[in-house]
């Protein structure tokens, strides 16, 4: 007699079940192990990892053993080039250029992963409720938000920033509460091909109510898609608070994002000031470059999941 893979549970170890005389011999595999595997063979996955792991340490250890004062302007050095002293230069106010890029790194990342908390939390409930719920509330809730969608989201977000002290908690709050309408798409599309399933079903059954089904059931079953939606976010909410700086609606001094360097590093990059833009341009591309590529590869490893579910 031989051996060969039963069908196991996602999270078990490999195990051997006996097959008849002559077949073959297989080792059944978790599905995590398969998701991780996947994702670890993504080439662009490991550099997107290792590019945001870079950027967090450059913008939180960086200014601990790079320090600069980033709060009193210094006129009699401004415009300075790269040199020994200032590796990237000093801007218009004299700050010293790669201090500046720490500094607006911190409060960038910060709203940008904050932001995305906030959006797939509310985003992860809303769909998850409208996709149980089904029938004229869902279909109701779903209206809404294609209402909302079909509203330039930088437009209201520049409405409203206007009103408010700007400040890394309140853009974070705000970008993070209008942006939360995809993750609820997402999610109400996978508790409707989930509400059908016969774990849902025995739940109900034994008296599960609407919230427990949707904490203990749906919301654990569809993280795969909230975790992909995620490195989506920070990308999307990186985009948003930096177009806000550049437009003038950014943190008020003494804080800065990378969108009020490059806002204010636009000004001189005619004058042949290119080290006031190019630096944090850059860092904006890396970021929003690694998140995607590690958005993608989570995608293809929650499929290999979705294909042995």
């Amino acid at each position: 007699m031989s051996i060969t893979a039963g069908v196991e549970p996602p999270g078990t170890p490999p195990t051997l079940t006996a097959a008849p005389e002559g077949g073959p011999v297989h080792v059944s595999i978790p599905i995590w192990r398969l998701a991780l595997r996947s994702f670890v063979e993504n080439r662009l996955a490991v550099a997107g990892v290792v590019i945001l792991v870079f950027f967090v340490l450059f913008s939180f250890v960086g200014p601990l053993l790079y320090h600069t004062n980033q709060v009193d302007t210094d006129i009699a050095n401004t415009f300075l080039p790269p040199q020994p002293g200032n590796p990237l230069g000093t801007e218009s106010h004299g700050f010293d250029v790669l201090g500046r890029l720490m500094k607006g790194g911190q409060s960038s990342l910060e709203i940008a992963f904050l932001s995305a908390v906030i959006a797939t939390v509310i985003g992860t409930l809303y769909g998850a409720l409208a996709g149980l719920a089904g029938g004229l509330l869902d279909a109701a809730m779903m209206r809404l938000v294609d209402v909302l969608l079909a509203i330039p989201f930088l437009f209201i977000v520049l409405i409203i920033a206007t009103r408010f002290n700007a400040s890394v908690l309140s853009l974070s709050l705000l970008l993070g509460a209008f942006s939360w309408l995809v993750p609820a798409r997402l999610v109400r599309g996978e508790v409707l091909s989930l509400r059908s399933r016969d774990f849902v079903s025995a739940a109900r059954v034994m008296g599960a109510g609407r919230w427990r089904l949707i904490s203990r059931h749906l919301i654990p079953n569809a993280l795969g898609v909230v975790v992909v939606n995620i490195t989506f976010q920070v990308a999307d909410a990186l985009l948003a608070v930096s177009a806000l700086g550049f437009l003038g609606f950014g943190l008020n001094y003494p804080q800065v994002s990378w969108g009020d360097m490059l806002s204010n590093g636009i000004s001189y990059l005619l004058s042949g000031y290119w080290w006031l833009i190019y630096p944090v341009g850059l860092c904006l591309v890396l970021v929003v470059m690694a998140s995607n590529f590690i958005g993608d590869a989570l995608r293809d490893a929650v499929d290999v999941r979705l294909r042995r579910r």
